[in-house]
């Protein structure tokens, strides 16, 4: 299940060597780490991938087997033990010496043996991050126009595909797309965005996903038994849910659990081995923040940094406890990594504190990282960040103090505390004291029962009867000279084409059954409908913002800004 593996010191071309046979007994050689030792053998103890392996158990048996798989994910998912086993799957000959290629490879015939030994004649693996160069490429291109010596197939295992030179790839590609019949190549990779596209289009390509945990603490759970480990299940469940989806990273952390635990496993040595159960000092830093004890904090603060604690680090413990948190109350599934102490303290702060306080803290924690980051001293800025919150925690949410201004309450929050803008949801009376929209230029002549009053209203019933192409040109494109029932005078503002007065007329004629003239000139005209909407709008926003109760507001929070305006009387905001 790994991807690649160093630290070999046996010679050869790639260093992701095989484990060694288990025959040999534990006195004569050294301990092998689990992540080696239980290398998946056969495609059967491949976890996690069983859309893959479905795919290429299809591929051959029908025959149908690519001349390049591409294998690409994250760390430790198995991309080099399933390139080893399709070899394997390719070359096996059965116990009988008489098979052929299968999804289950016998594991006993020499072929098999040999792969698993990484002594194969015809199965190169070479590691391309330690070869990158063009030569190393050149000697592959040199050697797939002999025949295998032995195997049904030569194969080729490059890892870390990615790591190849531009002139390695550009050197391979005539080869990878056209390779003899007796070659085939297997890539593994872990960034597939690096490699070009040029590649990728000449390989089938395999997407290894991270296993889920459910599924590795299974199969830690059958391996801890195997080595005659006692492990509680929850702490299988931490261990695999801190090997995010690696199958190696966590037989890793297994190994260390064993050892920390000298033969017993608990959640409680597995934490305190993760670094997870310090954080008793996180849960009493944030209670004293929402207190709003500041003498509190900077003693908190204080100490951490007398024990070596990073500040950032603080920081991103107390972002840690406050998405705990929020998930907490959005009804997620308890989170197996925490302590019974943290999921009291997250059950208490889903209940007593709101949403808006939830993204109000967020947000300050979370700007106050990057402060950290940014300052010349991490230890001052990070005090500055929980003064700022502390101060905080004493003013109203937005819309508590919308709801003070609005009844006459007095005072209002100090204008540099506040790091988030209020809700730009308007009291009801700011809709009543916005001021009407413009009313479009009157007709200058009465106006027949048949035809709308003004030019604005010829557009909407343009609009209303299914000329809305028509509706949006005379809206956004033209200004009016002249309106009157029966005849048109329109400025155009943009290119309209040669054709648009005869067709406005036939549209006109079709829509109030009567005929009208439309002149098309350059004189003085009023601005386009779009161009009138915009400046009422203007309008309209400079009058909600002389309002007293909006002016109040945006005193209180200077970087709150109003995003739009909707009139009443237009559809258009």
């Amino acid at each position: 299940m790994s991807d690649h593996e160093s630290g070999s010191d046996e010679p050869g071309l790639g260093l992701d060597l095989p484990a060694q046979p288990l025959e040999k007994s534990a006195a004569a050689s050294p301990y092998r780490v689990l992540a080696r030792k239980y290398r998946p053998q056969s495609f059967a103890e491949l976890i996690g991938q069983d859309a893959m392996v479905r795919t290429l158990g299809n591929a051959i048996a029908s025959g149908r087997i690519a001349h390049a798989f591409l294998l690409t994910g994250v760390r430790g998912v198995g991309k080099t033990s399933t390139a080893r086993l399709v070899a394997k799957a390719l070359n096996c000959i059965g116990p009988d010496g008489r098979g052929g290629p299968t999804i289950d490879p016998c594991g006993v015939c020499e072929p098999c043996v040999a792969i698993a030994e990484g002594r194969h004649i015809d199965v190169t693996e070479m590691d391309a991050a330690s070869h990158t160069g063009v030569d190393d490429v050149r000697e592959i291109i040199e050697a797939v126009r002999y025949s295998a010596v032995s195997a049904r197939f030569k194969i080729y295992i490059i890892d870390e595909v990615h790591m190849l030179s531009k002139n390695a790839f550009n050197a391979l590609l005539k080869t990878l797309e056209e390779p003899p019949a007796h070659v085939k190549f297997l890539f593994a990779t872990t960034e597939v965005n690096k490699v070009p596209v040029t590649v990728l289009s000449r390989c089938q390509r395999f997407d290894l996903r991270r296993i889920p945990a459910d599924a590795l603490a299974a199969h830690f759970a059958r391996i801890a038994e195997i080595e005659q480990v006692e492990i509680e299940p929850e702490a299988l469940a931490v261990i695999a849910r801190a090997a995010e989806g690696s199958a190696r990273d966590g037989l890793s952390l297994l190994d260390q659990a064993i050892a920390h635990g000298s033969g017993e496993v608990t959640a409680v040595a597995v934490r305190e081995m993760l670094g997870l159960a310090d954080r008793g000092r996180i849960r009493r830093l944030l209670s004293v923040l929402l207190s709003g004890d500041g003498a509190a904090t900077l003693a908190e603060l204080d100490e951490a940094q007398a024990l070596g604690v990073e500040p950032a680090t603080l920081l991103r413990g107390l972002l840690d406890q406050l998405h705990s948190a929020s998930r907490t109350k959005a009804g997620a599934a308890r989170d197996i990594m925490a302590s019974e102490e943290e999921r009291a303290l997250n059950e208490q702060l889903a209940s007593t504190l709101g949403w808006s306080a939830l993204h109000r803290l967020w947000q300050m924690l979370l700007k106050g990282l990057s402060d950290v980051a940014l300052a010349p001293d991490p230890n001052e800025a990070a005090a500055m960040v929980l003064l700022r919150i502390v101060h905080a925690a004493d003013l109203p949410d937005p819309a508590a103090l919308l709801t003070r201004l609005q009844s006459g309450g007095e005072g209002s929050a100090p204008a540099s505390v506040s790091t988030r803008a209020p809700s730009p949801t308007a009291p009801p009376r700011m809709e009543a004291a916005s001021p009407p929209a413009a009313a479009p230029a009157p007709a200058p002549e009465p106006a027949t029962p048949s035809a709308p009053a003004g030019f604005a209203q010829l557009v909407d019933l343009l609009e209303t009867r299914g000329k809305a192409l028509r509706a949006v040109q005379l809206r956004n494109q033209v200004g009016l000279i002249r309106y009157a029932p029966g005849e048109l005078a329109l400025k155009p503002l943009q290119p309209l084409g040669a054709g648009f007065a005869r067709e406005l007329e036939a549209d006109l004629r079709g829509v109030l059954g009567q005929p009208w003239q439309v002149v098309l000139g350059d004189g003085s005209a009023e601005p386009s409908l779009q161009q009138q909407d915009k400046m009422a709008e203007e309008r309209d926003r400079e009058a909600i913002l002389r309002e007293p109760t909006v002016a109040a507001v945006l005193s209180a929070y200077p970087n709150a800004t109003l995003e739009s305006v909707t009139r009443k009387d237009s559809n258009h905001a």
